[in-house]
């Protein structure tokens, strides 16, 4: 695992064109690099964007394949809520934060149903709730999550943190605590759009959300074994 080449998306968030492109470049790069790759999906492939369906596909297909790893996003876990729970507020609070047009796609491809979640492809919500909220690669001390970590409890942090968090004690890594366990890890992460539709990136934490819902590109990371990372983006 440690000589592989990490490329690491952003938050899709339905953004299908800007996915197909950037994993053409992706692709591209891999065969010129010459070397084993891995894409890792940072979570949030749904809501907001008009192509939550085909994303989700893509996904799946490529990790079915073995090309990429897909984690859970904070937007997976409302839409799993959502499904599992009749009440109104889970509803409605997935609905706010993009979920209407995950229903809709959904609905566009498989029928207008009277309770939206007959319209939801079975596999697609069994590939969801499957998704892990981590993924790691100790020998390089990488750590993929989709929105941070807890600096003083890692690796012990709930799921939650993994997929929720927005903590300027996890943003600042000069006020990450000396622990063993944070020696020399690098956290890649998104969720947090950056303010320039610019990756962000410190020698202990990168953030590749650059707003691909809002107007800005969809970013990855490259992280290539004795390499500084750079960055592919696809507008």
């Amino acid at each position: 695992m440690s000589e592989i080449i990490y490329y690491a998306i952003g938050d899709v968030h339905g953004e299908l064109d800007k996915l197909d492109r950037l994993l053409d470049i992706i692709r591209g790069d891999a065969y010129e690099c010459g070397g084993a790759y891995k894409i890792v999906f940072l979570g949030d492939l749904i809501d907001r964007g008009d192509e939550s369906r085909s994303v989700v596909a893509r996904a799946m297909a490529a990790v079915a394949s073995g090309e990429a790893v897909a984690l859970k996003g904070n937007h997976e876990a409302l839409m799993l809520h959502a499904y599992k729970n009749k009440e109104s507020i889970g509803i409605y609070h997935w609905a706010e934060n993009g979920g209407d047009q995950t229903i809709a796609c959904y609905k566009r491809v498989n029928g207008d149903t009277a309770d939206w979640r007959d319209a939801i492809d079975i596999g697609h919500l069994d590939f969801i709730r499957a998704l892990p909220v981590t993924f790691q690669d100790e020998a390089r001390k990488l750590v993929f999550v989709h929105a941070g970590i807890d600096p003083k409890l890692f690796p012990a942090c709930t799921d939650e943190i993994r997929m929720w968090t927005r903590s300027e004690k996890f943003f600042d890594p000069g006020r990450w605590p000396k622990r063993p366990e944070l020696e020399g890890i690098l956290v890649v992460h998104g969720h947090t759009p950056t303010h320039d539709m610019k990756p962000h990136a410190n020698p202990r934490r990168i953030n590749v959300d650059t707003g691909a819902c809002f107007g800005g590109p969809l970013t990855c990371a490259v992280l290539a074994p004795g390499q500084v990372p750079r960055f592919l983006r696809a507008g």
